[in-house]
């Protein structure tokens, strides 16, 4: 890439991957610019955690199969086969559920609804975590209308429990107890 700029934007138009020219406001671009805007938000959660290299080369890992998940939502698929990097790596929803498991193992039984707050990083990952929802919510509005693999539907769905796990192990770990809402229903 010699510039960043092409121009090719200006009118409210983008290509999709193969070529195919859409709105900017297609559901397809809305989905995977969540995930893209995702990926941002997951950045700003690793550079917060600098003595917790594991859980930040596990967010690295995250970024990267987002973007597949991106490439995966960025395809035609009526118009352009999937590429190999538009395909969910072998066994990703199962290392986040495993991932799940272990941090759950490690924290005390919950208490009743989390607020999202504690340390900085545990905010962040709740941030992270809705930004996640909200893509999963684009995805499931796009797969009514277009192909849409199942497991990236899945992944997403994981990935914010994952999230919420993270938070809640990033405030134990740091000693701060969660902030319980008060006004449970009844």
């Amino acid at each position: 890439m010699t510039k960043v700029y092409t121009r090719r934007g200006d009118k409210g138009q983008t290509d999709l991957i193969g070529g195919v020219r859409i709105s900017k406001a297609d559901k397809r671009l809305e989905a995977y610019g969540t995930i893209d805007e995702l990926s941002s938000h997951l950045g700003l959660l690793a550079a917060m955690l600098p003595d917790d290299e594991t859980t930040q080369k596990y967010i690295f890992r995250i970024q990267d199969t987002l973007f597949n998940v991106g490439c995966h939502l960025a395809t035609d698929q009526s118009q352009t086969p999937l590429s190999p990097a538009a395909r969910l790596p072998e066994g990703e929803v199962q290392h986040l559920e495993q991932c799940i498991d272990d941090m759950t193992a490690e924290l005390p039984v919950a208490r009743g609804f989390v607020l999202p707050s504690g340390c900085q990083a545990a905010a962040q990952a709740h941030v992270c975590r809705t930004v996640c929802r909200r893509a999963e919510r684009r995805i499931t509005a796009l797969s009514a209308e277009v192909a849409v693999d199942p497991k990236v539907e899945q992944y997403v769905n994981r990935l914010s429990d994952y999230l919420f796990i993270l938070a809640k192990k990033i405030n134990f770990n740091k000693g701060i107890d969660e902030i319980l809402w008060q006004n449970a229903c009844r």
